[in-house]
């Protein structure tokens, strides 16, 4: 097959996340459904549950020509737009996510839109050579924000860890992540 093939966002029925990312597994088609693993506290115990990080999202990986195809899978509403067409989610921003989940627990999504404020290059830690923008510091943490599809994505950073590349001469430091390594 020689056609293109390109990552799309599709909007799921509530709760259906998990099961059509196996429909389209069963139908051979590529996709993923990014989970997080949240600690849930309960009157005796604690527990890691696995839930959707996204409500209502599941990404395919499917050339322009199958989205009809998607269209008629049981619990796919439509794929998601932007600017009326179907939105296209970087190669780049799947592979962050993915990162970001293998290597923490409890991200947060926010839904917002980007700030430009400084900029930082991590230097050490999971995020080692990535480029962002401060978000908050707390505790000599620094929480450093991924945004995908219009929402920040938290992971929190030692300190020591982040060189300050560009000040933006903010009073407080706010920043998001572009989603580039650094060169």
């Amino acid at each position: 097959m020689s056609e293109k093939t390109k990552w799309y966002a599709v909007y799921t029925r509530p709760r259906w996340e998990k099961k059509v990312a196996e429909v389209l597994t069963h139908k051979k088609i590529e996709c993923y459904c990014p989970i997080n693993k949240v600690i849930r506290q309960w009157s005796d115990r604690r527990k890691i549950v696995h839930e959707p990080l996204f409500t209502s999202y599941v990404f395919v990986r499917v050339p322009e020509t199958e989205f009809c195809r998607l269209k008629q899978i049981h619990g796919i509403i439509n794929l998601v737009h932007w600017l009326g067409k179907p939105a296209v989610i970087r190669d780049v921003e799947i592979d962050i996510i993915k990162r970001f989940l293998n290597e923490h627990v409890n991200i947060k999504l926010e839904k917002t839109p980007i700030n430009v404020n400084d900029k930082v290059k991590i230097l050490g830690g999971p995020l080692m050579e990535m480029e962002g923008q401060v978000l908050s510091i707390k505790n000599k943490t620094i929480k450093v924000a991924l945004p995908s599809l219009g929402y920040l994505m938290y992971a929190e950073i030692e300190a020591s860890n982040v060189e300050i590349t560009e000040r933006s001469g903010a009073t407080e430091i706010e920043m998001h992540y572009p989603l580039h390594a650094a060169k």
